[in-house]
């Protein structure tokens, strides 16, 4: 009994632990708007898991709105060519944290920048919604199609800490393909 209890704990502080992590103190969105390329991406999304060997390093340009929203143009390799998704985070009362609805899917998005230096490095927290089902991503960018090893460590310890397994987290591979798009 003990065990069992010890264990619902445990899961409690965790889901806790997950539900509460924090954003960017002091969130400059001027500063976040530009080109990303996309180094890592950590997913237990049914969607990650089928296209997990297929992902590649995509480049994300991030605009500001005219009413403070954020305009997200992605291009990545799909097949031999170039394609480019748009959507737009919409900015909630919370400085670094976004919402929106994936006019694909229709799944339902809760964006956190989690941390960023602005000039080097940007790790961002999503929750997702579907239905009855809620997944979680956590996205590494980088300014630089390459980034220090520290970097590539704290996102996957940051993937980690938010219940993802290590099968959930990926190195994205780099291509030369639709890198000069919009970077």
């Amino acid at each position: 009994m003990w065990a069992q209890l010890s264990a619902v704990l445990a899961l409690l502080c965790l889901l806790q632990v997950q539900a509460e992590l924090p954003v960017q103190a002091d969130f400059q969105q001027e500063q976040f708007t530009g080109g990303w390329y996309s180094i890592g991406l950590a997913s237990n999304s049914l969607w990650f898991k089928e296209k997990r060997q297929v992902i590649k390093m995509c480049t994300t340009v991030v605009s500001p709105t005219e009413d403070g929203n954020l305009a997200i143009a992605s291009t990545y390799p799909k097949l031999d060519q170039c394609e480019t998704k748009r959507t737009l985070f919409l900015r909630t009362e919370e400085p670094g944290r976004f919402t929106y609805t994936s006019p694909w899917s229709g799944s339902a998005h809760n964006i956190r920048v989690l941390e960023t230096n602005y000039n080097e490095y940007a790790l961002l927290g999503d929750t997702i919604t579907k239905g009855a089902d809620t997944f979680t991503m956590v996205t590494l960018y980088g300014r630089q199609k390459q980034l220090r090893p520290e970097l590539l460590a704290k996102f996957t310890q940051t993937a980690l800490n938010q219940g993802l397994s290590q099968e959930d987290i990926l190195i994205l591979p780099r291509t030369d393909l639709c890198m000069g798009e919009s970077v």
